[in-house]
């Protein structure tokens, strides 16, 4: 959405309009595991719409493929793979806002296949269709927004982004939700950035990472480890490898999409948040300080 001037519009307000706007709507934006979940369940549901952007791909957009993903797995079983064919058992997926796993486990990890590694084509063809997803999951925020108030009759709504929403190179999707929502970038600090990778260490999850900047790593990391092919990659290892740069890689992403379309707090702020008056004011207090700033 852009003015009259071509200039894309950005929901900016003083801290006054903010407290007072009548039906606020913010898109919260950080990396995985930074907080942002725990935050918006500090608001009401009782008066706030959450709107999970994994979810909403889980189950609107990826679902067939995820479902298909377990068949695939299930058709090795033959006492599985004869129920399915004659139709005595389904397979569904149970995808919940705080039970993602069906989703993680379709996006994979590259590697040697008997570590539970998806071939390199493979593995990229499954991103590209997350990206996809992700897309479009975020471009039906301007939808749920209005049918949040009008088709449920919430007054406020919160839309909890997925943590790879700085990688989807898509100006026009970013600029869609900074036009309809007020975004709030939800910054981890130094030592949050290391627990993060601690955690990542710990238990390797599988990632989203744009194209162009997977192929450069995986180049990196098979010279680095004199490797001929991703095949030879133990999974989780090269997670714990990708991960750190990871964190490098988006955080200036973070930063660019706040800078020019919302606000910042700080993860540790945020952590401190006991309900929704402690949020408002957090989001308040963010706005005052880019005024000041400005000023």
């Amino acid at each position: 959405m852009r003015d009259r001037h071509g200039k894309a519009n950005t929901l900016k307000m003083s801290r006054g309009e903010f407290l007072q706007w009548e039906h606020k709507a913010i898109t919260l934006l950080g990396m995985s595991g930074v907080g942002k979940t725990t935050l918006s369940n500090k608001l009401p549901k009782s008066n706030w719409f959450h709107y999970s952007g994994d979810y909403r791909i889980g189950t609107r957009y990826l679902a067939e493929p995820i479902v298909d993903n377990v068949k695939r797995a299930a058709m090795q079983v033959p006492f599985l793979r004869g129920l399915l064919c004659s139709d005595s058992i389904y397979i569904a997926s149970n995808i919940t806002v705080h039970n993602l796993e069906p989703l993680s486990t379709f996006l994979g990890k590259v590697g040697d296949p008997s570590k539970g590694g998806l071939a390199c084509e493979e593995f990229l063809a499954r991103q590209r269709l997350h990206h996809d997803a992700e897309v479009n999951a975020m471009r039906d925020v301007v939808e749920f927004v209005a049918k949040a108030r009008d088709i449920y009759g919430y007054d406020h709504f919160v839309n909890d982004a997925g943590g790879s929403v700085c990688e989807l190179d898509d100006p026009e999707t970013i600029e869609l939700l900074a036009a309809h929502t007020m975004i709030v970038y939800v910054r981890a600090d130094e030592s949050m950035e290391q627990e993060l990778i601690h955690r990542q260490k710990a238990h390797p999850k599988p990632l989203y990472y744009s194209e162009p900047f997977f192929r450069r790593s995986l180049a990196r990391y098979l010279e680095a480890e004199g490797l001929h092919a991703s095949e030879a990659i133990d999974p989780d290892r090269f997670v714990r490898w990708m991960f750190p740069r990871l964190v490098e890689r988006r955080r200036p992403l973070y930063e660019g999409i706040a800078a020019a379309h919302g606000y910042a707090i700080t993860a540790t702020d945020a952590g401190t948040v006991r309900d929704e008056q402690d949020f408002l004011d957090l989001v308040a207090r963010a706005i005052d300080g880019e005024s000041s700033a400005v000023a």
